[in-house]
């Protein structure tokens, strides 16, 4: 399912918990703060590797993954319990037709079963090309990118069913540029080094794709050209990622008939009726000139081109769903060219991460049975609740916002829903087919399943209660239109470490300040800020409060702009904004509640370390991620979350606190003066 202005941020675990005992030394405890210090660095020349640098030195990036660190760590305990779910249902011998585990173990008896992958090849997609390769005109390619939206990728353009940014109580259809196999325009018009060298192996990639296809080489490298070519032109009429982070100008709502006389070349009406859809009336258009664009080029390129543009979008979507060698192609290019992986994942990891994407509800239901603690909604209702009070305090007391917009936001925070742990209820997944006959038809069932029930929801009114993620999915997300954060169960588990939690100072630096405080303050970031305690898209500001609270994002922009991530690539502020504000405001909250803890009134000692040190070293843990410059390099083109060394130097820098705490001072290479220091929420 696609999603829109949903902010997804990695998390770290509510109960970091780091003990353990050496029989040889009583009671002697081991904590993860104090071990992975790096004391050759000076917090003032570098706090984040002086945070994390031992453990990255003693744990390098293994050859299979584009980063390590402690997502990775907690992932893989996770992956471990869905692993388990997985074979347990695969070796069940009697379940029950259309139950969670007859599905689930098919599924992923099919994505382990490699012999029977390899013998069939690409043969279980051989009905779809045959049906691509048969198209007699335009009205068969409208039809066919209809198809391959629910099953594989998005040709042409992105495509949804979701709340009206207007009107937060309906659903509507939004249509946006899209239609690129590379992660974002830049990558087509670029002219440093290592974006040439990507481009130049796409369309190695992309020959390969075809010769497996059935293509011989000279017509294969054609093929890639002309597709390139093709996509050059989307990439062109594109707009700039970090241009399209405005709610306001990607909202133009048309009527179906306005729609289609703007893009006469495109049968909408096959398309609609083509997904499932019917009486559409409105249609809401992100980007109208890029739509105008695809219209032109429906023209200027041949059925044939459109053809093969097609059927590279079918397969190279389910690639990873096929035999070893169309995998490999897959993996070479989009991992290691792209993020600098080295080599695959064993096929369990790789089939379970699959399985869990594709059935994430079901394998949410054994998972909340089987390995949620009980009482995990109440604690992390209980540090939401202790951030939401925070947040009102402070915004109580801003200096640079009037009362009446105060008042409006406070009244936007006081109706911020926290929907925690996992659903009351869950979707109904009965009508999707799953057997043991082909593991890239599982994946497509999975896809065209998601499909529908997104093209479902059109003229129903929304429901507020639905989750858009899984129990056991290591991450959170606030959704403007329903003015809402999820956190999901699993972020208050470490497995193996579940004798004691944490103390306050890392609970409060990571699920209080990385989670709740990061989620709510989406709701008030440059995005965020422009809907209100209904989720609808509505200006609650005044023209003054609004120009001075541009000013200090402003601000933050120019601060990130100012970070070279790898070689000379300087973080995108404008792209980055949204989350860089939200780790500032969610970094500042965490602290102020921590402040109200008896460990902070206190000053307890622990491990050697004051409260202050710990909270703050606490937030370097929730962001030691050690990444490989590849995937550093692609995270900058075509994300909106900064690397994660940045996510800590960027924010910790603003705040006094953190100066004071260990000691930094002007020359010291992270040192910001005063007047640069960005202070929002």
């Amino acid at each position: 399912m696609k999603s829109r202005f949903i902010h997804f941020s990695f998390l770290l675990l509510a109960t970091i918990v780091v003990s353990c005992t050496n029989p040889s030394k009583k009671d002697q405890t081991f904590d993860a703060l104090a071990s992975h210090i790096d004391s050759t660095v000076k917090p003032g020349t570098d706090f984040f590797l002086f945070a994390n640098g031992k453990w990255f030195k003693e744990h390098p990036i293994p050859a299979s993954e584009p980063n390590n660190g402690l997502w990775q760590l907690i992932q893989d305990t996770i992956n471990a319990q869905i692993r388990n779910i997985c074979e347990s249902s695969a070796a069940l011998k009697d379940s029950k037709i259309g139950s969670a585990k007859q599905k689930i173990g098919d599924f992923f008896f099919t994505g382990m079963d490699s012999l029977a992958l390899n013998r069939k090849g690409i043969s279980d997609l051989k009905d779809d090309l045959e049906r691509i390769d048969g198209i007699k005109d335009m009205n068969g390619i409208v039809k066919e990118a209809a198809y391959i939206h629910s099953v594989s990728g998005s040709p042409l353009f992105d495509f949804w069913v979701t709340q009206d940014d207007r009107i937060s109580s309906k659903n509507a259809i939004f249509f946006s540029q899209g239609g690129l196999s590379l992660p974002d325009r830049d990558y087509y018009i670029d002219v440093d080094p290592r974006t040439v060298m990507i481009r130049d192996k796409f369309i190695v990639y992309v020959a390969n794709i075809y010769k497996i296809m059935g293509q011989d080489e000279a017509t294969a490298k054609k093929s890639a050209a002309q597709l390139m070519k093709l996509e050059t032109a989307l990439a062109k009429a594109a707009r700039k990622r970090e241009d399209t982070r405005d709610p306001l100008k990607n909202y133009n709502k048309l009527s179906l008939k306005q729609f289609a006389e703007t893009t006469p070349n495109f049968n909408w009406s096959v398309f609609m009726e083509s997904t499932g859809l019917h009486n559409v009336d409105t249609v809401i258009v992100g980007q109208p000139e890029f739509l105008r664009s695809v219209n032109g080029f429906l023209k200027s390129y041949s059925l044939n081109d459109w053809k093969s543009y097609l059927k590279f979008h079918l397969f190279s979507g389910l690639a990873r769903y096929m035999d070893d060698k169309t995998y490999m192609e897959s993996f070479s290019f989009y991992n290691t060219i792209l993020r600098g992986v080295k080599e695959p994942k064993p096929r369990w990891k790789r089939v379970v991460g699959q399985t869990d994407g594709s059935l994430g509800e079901l394998i949410g239901q054994v998972y909340v049975n089987e390995y949620l603690p009980k009482g995990t909604k109440e604690k992390l209702l209980e540090i939401g609740n202790a951030i939401k009070t925070v947040y009102a305090e402070r915004m109580k007391n801003l200096d640079w916002m009037s009362e009446a917009t105060k008042k409006k936001a406070i009244e936007k925070l006081n109706a911020v829903i926290m929907k925690v742990g996992y659903p009351d209820k869950w979707k109904d997944l009965s009508s999707m087919q799953i057997d043991r006959s082909s593991y890239v038809h599982n994946v497509m069932s999975a896809n065209k399943w998601a499909f529908n029930y997104m093209i479902s929801k059109y003229g129903k009114p929304v429901d507020r209660t639905e989750w858009n993620m899984e129990p056991q999915t290591y991450n959170a997300y606030y959704n403007p239109s329903n003015n809402e954060i999820v956190v999901p169960g699993c972020n208050i588990i470490v497995p193996g470490y579940e004798r004691k939690l944490a103390d306050d100072a890392l609970l409060y630096s990571v699920i209080g300040g990385s989670t709740f405080g990061h989620e709510i303050t989406h709701g008030f970031d440059d995005q965020g800020s422009k809907y209100d305690e209904k989720g609808n898209l509505h200006n609650w500001w005044t023209p003054e409060d609004s120009a001075r609270f541009y000013k200090k994002t402003g601000m933050i922009v120019k601060q990130f702009n100012g970070y070279i991530a790898v070689d000379s690539l300087h973080i995108n502020g404008s792209l980055t904004q949204g989350e860089n504000i939200a780790d500032l405001g969610g970094i500042v909250m965490g602290y102020e509640a921590f402040r109200k803890t008896n460990q902070y009134k206190n000053n307890e000692i622990i491990a050697g370390l004051t409260p202050d040190q710990r909270f703050f070293l606490g937030y370097g843990l929730a962001w030691m991620v050690n990444e490989r410059p590849e995937a550093i390099a692609n995270q900058i083109k075509s994300n909106e979350h900064s690397p994660a060394k940045f996510r800590v130097l960027g924010p910790l820098t603003n705040m006094p606190e953190f100066y004071q705490t260990f000691g930094i001072k002007k020359g010291d290479p992270i040192w910001r003066p005063d007047s640069l220091r960005v202070k929002i929420w």
